[in-house]
């Protein structure tokens, strides 16, 4: 049985997504970011980056979010393109494109318009731009054709989804009006009964909610360590 190691956060959903439209027997192992437990030493034995997800498959460990997805996409045969791999260029490059534009600029846009202290301007607007852009990207890729990949949903839609359901948060509540494309796709997906059970799964298991020093300090140590030296 794979051990599944998570929380809510975008990244972690993406993989819980698969793990059930898969039908793969899964055991969910929260890690409460808020309370630590990523910094453990046995959970930087898993992913050194103290970050989630990360799964165990047997001897096998894995972390980063799109290497899961690719893992498990090739370990099942499920969610890959149909076309006898002349899609796996795309399939790849737009794997990595979450991976090092969507996940790190929309996760900035979001640190810096809800969570940064003080008054960051320039960072705020920066990174709301490159959010807008490379989600701008991913619009233009879905007018063109009903998912990412062409006429196959895949690994990559489920990439995409994760992030995307920040978007209100990222932006503003009605951000997602300017993306009708990938909007459809939202829709799509979420009436897929693997993603209502994916949203659910946090459900089970008693994440801190409050965003309280503790929290402040196990997220983001170097705003608590500026907090404390004043």
């Amino acid at each position: 049985m794979i051990k599944f190691f998570y929380n809510g956060a975008p990244n972690p959903l993406k993989i819980a997504l698969f793990l059930e439209e898969a039908g793969l027997d899964y055991e969910a192992i929260p890690v409460d970011t808020k309370r630590g437990d990523q910094h453990t030493a046995e959970y930087r034995a898993i992913n050194p980056n103290s970050k989630v997800p990360a799964i165990i498959d047997g001897d096998i460990t894995i972390f980063d979010s799109n290497a899961i997805l690719l893992y498990l996409a090739e370990k099942t045969g499920q969610f890959l393109p149909t076309d006898g791999g002349k899609s796996r260029g795309q399939l790849l490059s737009w794997l990595m494109f979450v991976a090092s534009g969507i996940g790190p600029y929309s996760g900035q846009a979001v640190h810096f318009r809800h969570f940064a202290p003080g008054e960051n301007p320039y960072a705020r607007d920066r990174y709301a731009h490159e959010a807008r852009r490379h989600w701008q990207i991913i619009e233009d890729r879905l007018a063109a054709s009903p998912y990412m990949l062409g006429g196959d949903y895949s690994i990559v839609d489920m990439s995409v989804w994760g992030w995307a359901t920040r978007i209100p948060f990222m932006m503003g509540d009605d951000a997602m009006a300017g993306y009708p494309s990938l909007a459809r796709l939202m829709a799509e997906i979420n009436a897929r009964p693997a993603a209502a059970r994916a949203v659910s799964l946090p459900d089970r298991h008693p994440f801190q909610q409050a965003f309280d020093d503790d929290a402040i300090r196990n997220l983001y140590p170097h705003i608590f360590a500026a907090r404390q030296a004043k």
